[in-house]
């Protein structure tokens, strides 16, 4: 029997013993179990370290020994094909989710790193979470009702972007008689058929790539578009088209904030057609939630906040007179257009007992705004 000692790193958690195989090894179902009974978010397997779990934000080495070649070969072998490990030996690396025990779902990326597999495996959430439990601005829900237009959640990797759009998109299968098509690197979020009728593509399986997968899904009477991810140019420029054509299109972009978000699109294109990009954004962009997430201090787990961007006349004015960087300034004021800066939400907060202080200061992305918004308040105690 081997040990994973939690206690050596998380003393609230007592250490588990779990069998290992005649080379020490422990089975690929048991590191999977383990992940779900822990509740910890990840599972990483590295040669020269033993398997990590991540729990809470924090990497945690369990108390085993480290993974050697054939040691990660064996483990990938256990949850992927060879159809897949031959992508990887000729991609460098493969993307894609499967079902664990028929009630947990994980997404799975499997790598070469120095010649040798490595796998990230992130456990996909099973419950649904509603706009309210997840915290997002109330302004969110009516961006819901639109007809057409682009909504881009953003934020770094891990930030609960497909989460946040996997709520979104629910709220609208739930309440409307609407055709929803997803493309998605992988399909982490399964949406049953509720009043809408959702389809959900899955790149390496049902398409090629998410601009061909946008392509075609203009095709099949969609009402609402999600592309996984805007990766390229190609992908970009269909997005907008789309929303700009009559679809209700959601997509996600690794950015912070609204302004490097909407410049981040535009940089993306040549010079001969950025000033066309900004116009079409400052029609088509609806919207732009930035998320972040970060260690609670009340209690064990994270907590998100929150930018929300609503266009307004003078957001489009803004973006096609290529002035982004005033937007902040329309954020801070925008509260009467359900808009939200990062640093208020990050104020309140600290304010209401969530995080701690030093946590407004290295994530805000204007400190100086965040302190005025504080004024010298105390936080809760919870």
């Amino acid at each position: 029997m081997a040990l994973f000692n939690f206690g050596k790193t998380d003393p609230s958690s007592a250490a588990k013993a779990v069998p290992t195989d005649a080379e020490g090894l422990v089975p690929m179902e048991d590191l999977l179990r383990l992940v779900v009974d822990e509740n910890a978010s990840d599972l990483h397997l590295s040669v020269g370290v033993p398997p990590a779990v991540r729990r809470n934000g924090k990497l945690i080495k369990l108390d085993v020994r480290p993974l050697t070649p054939a040691d990660t070969e064996t483990l990938a072998r256990a949850i992927t094909s060879e159809g897949n490990l031959q992508r990887v030996n000729e991609d460098g690396s493969v993307d894609f989710g499967f079902s664990f025990r028929d009630a947990d779902r994980f997404r799975v990326s499997v790598y070469r790193e120095r010649g040798n597999l490595a796998l990230a495996l992130r456990l996909v959430p099973k419950k649904m979470m509603s706009l309210e439990e997840i915290g997002m601005p109330a302004a969110v829900r009516q961006l819901l009702d639109l007809p057409r237009g682009l909504i881009l959640v953003t934020g770094p990797t891990g930030s609960g972007k497909s989460t946040s759009l996997a709520s979104m998109l629910n709220v609208i299968n739930s309440t409307t008689e609407q055709h929803i098509i997803t493309i998605e690197d992988p399909i982490e979020y399964f949406h049953r058929h509720q009043r809408g009728i959702v389809n959900q593509r899955e790149l390496g399986v049902d398409v090629p790539s998410f601009a061909d997968g946008l392509r075609r899904a203009l095709r099949q009477d969609p009402d609402v578009i999600l592309v996984g991810e805007m990766r390229d140019l190609e992908t970009m420029e269909t997005a907008i088209t789309a929303a700009e054509t009559g679809h209700l299109v959601f997509s996600t972009l690794h950015t912070t904030g609204a302004a490097r978000t909407v410049d981040r699109i535009i940089d993306a294109f040549p010079s001969t057609q950025q000033e066309q990009i900004r116009v079409q954004l400052a029609t088509n962009l609806k919207a732009v939630l930035s998320q972040i997430l970060l260690p609670r201090i009340d209690k064990p787990g994270r907590i998100a906040a929150f930018e929300l961007m609503v266009n307004t006349p003078s957001i489009s004015a803004l973006i096609r007179d290529n002035k982004t960087f005033r937007i902040a300034n329309d954020l801070l004021t925008g509260s009467k257009y359900g808009m939200v800066s990062l640093e208020s939400s990050l104020a309140s907060l600290y304010l209401e007992g969530y995080i701690g202080y030093e946590q407004v200061m290295t994530k805000a992305q204007d400190p100086e705004a965040a302190v005025q918004i504080i004024g010298g308040q105390k936080p809760k105690r919870r």
